[in-house]
């Protein structure tokens, strides 16, 4: 069983995208999640940063209220008796 949130995190990192910069280092983004980007110096570290940056900007959107996106079926946005629901 995978909890909806982490699903998200999933489906979200499967939409990044990744750039190689001109001295080697690298930048990431989600562009369907606006201001999701990082960088690092290794693609690895990049990677790990912009997972960082995801799971801090969808528990701050939860917290604020902001409508969030829904991917691949999975809208954060709704919540049920406490828990936020799948559909």
């Amino acid at each position: 069983m995978m909890f909806p949130i982490t699903a998200y995190i999933k489906a979200a990192l499967e939409l990044a995208h990744y750039d190689k910069l001109e001295y080697g280092s690298f930048a990431g983004e989600i562009c369907k999640l606006k201001g999701v980007a990082a960088f690092g110096k290794t693609l690895r570290e990049c990677e790990g940063e912009i997972r960082s940056t995801l799971e801090d900007w969808i528990l701050v959107g939860l917290r604020l209220g902001h409508k969030l996106p829904v991917l691949t079926g999975i809208d954060l946005n709704k919540v049920q008796n406490g828990h936020v629901a799948t559909t």
